[in-house]
């Protein structure tokens, strides 16, 4: 690097420290803490749910290379706990993967991230991140994490997933946010251990959807989402990793609300929450690691 950037680094980041003592610019949101490593290992890769979330919330998704940092003195943060530190970082913008409008090729943002076992800082120099942010207002070329959980180090495997939740999120026939459940119903058949099930959903912007179980004696439940005002009884369970499979696993309530049941015996209500828990443990845990 020729010796008058590095210089200007210097007074850069120099002046960004001053002027932070009180307040942060592009700082990342929240005390969340999460290490930013060089590598991830077993188990430590953000989960579908993670993604999904960060990239709802973000401006932007890029993948960025970081050029320089610049660790805060303790004294100029008081808020930031013993075991963390926080980095001025400039990075250079290698891949735009989404954003609402174009992006200089470097970036400059602020974000916390745990010390090394040593209590030094650690070296996030030319490594490359992929970071969900918000773009800083007025600052062109400043951005704030959505998380200082929100960066991770960038790989073709987790890129290609990133890209995936991306796609979901645009396309044109993403499902409905989920709000609560409205109306149950649960009926017996002819036969014994035979029953149907319907729920109602609420959601945000008022379009149908259900759910319904359906049992028969000597045969595995079967159960399934529709979307419209039909309820379909030959509908199948959301696909793992899908938009309606978040939005149901996350978003729906732990149990029935008592207000929810059209029908008022006890038998009913009581099928009707049995199906209810073998829709949630079918969709399993709304698992999220960093988000």
């Amino acid at each position: 690097m020729p010796q008058f950037r590095q210089i200007a680094f210097i007074m850069l980041a120099g002046a960004v420290l001053a002027a932070c003592s009180t307040t942060v610019p592009a700082q990342s949101r929240g005390n969340d803490r999460g290490p930013v490593t060089a590598e991830l290992g077993p188990g430590e890769d953000p989960t579908y749910v993670d993604l999904v979330t960060f990239a709802q919330a973000a401006d932007l998704v890029a993948i960025v290379g970081v050029d320089k940092q610049a660790a805060f003195p303790p004294e100029r943060v008081p808020d930031v706990p013993p075991e963390r530190v926080r980095l001025y970082l400039e990075t250079l913008t290698r891949n735009l993967l989404a954003s609402g409008t174009g992006v200089g090729q470097s970036l400059i943002f602020v974000t916390d991230v745990d010390r090394e076992t040593d209590g030094d800082a650690p070296d996030l120099e030319e490594r490359d991140y992929i970071i969900f942010a918000d773009q800083a207002r007025g600052r062109p070329g400043e951005v704030q994490l959505v998380s200082s959980r929100a960066m991770f180090p960038a790989g073709p495997v987790l890129e290609g997933r990133v890209r995936r939740v991306l796609r979901q999120l645009a396309a044109a026939d993403a499902p409905p946010a989920i709000i609560g459940l409205r109306d149950v119903i649960s009926v017996p058949g002819n036969l014994a251990g035979e029953s149907e099930t319907q729920m109602f959903i609420e959601t945000r912007d008022g379009t149908p959807v259900s759910l319904s179980v359906i049992r028969r004696p000597g045969m595995t439940p079967q159960w399934g989402v529709s979307l419209g005002e039909i309820v379909d009884t030959s509908a199948r369970p959301p696909e793992p990793e899908s938009l309606a499979w978040y939005q149901f696993a996350c978003f729906l309530p732990a149990q029935l609300p008592d207000s929810s049941f059209l029908q008022g015996d006890r038998e009913s209500q009581e099928r009707a929450r049995r199906d209810y828990a073998f829709v949630l443990a079918e969709l399993g845990p709304c698992a999220r690691r960093y988000s």
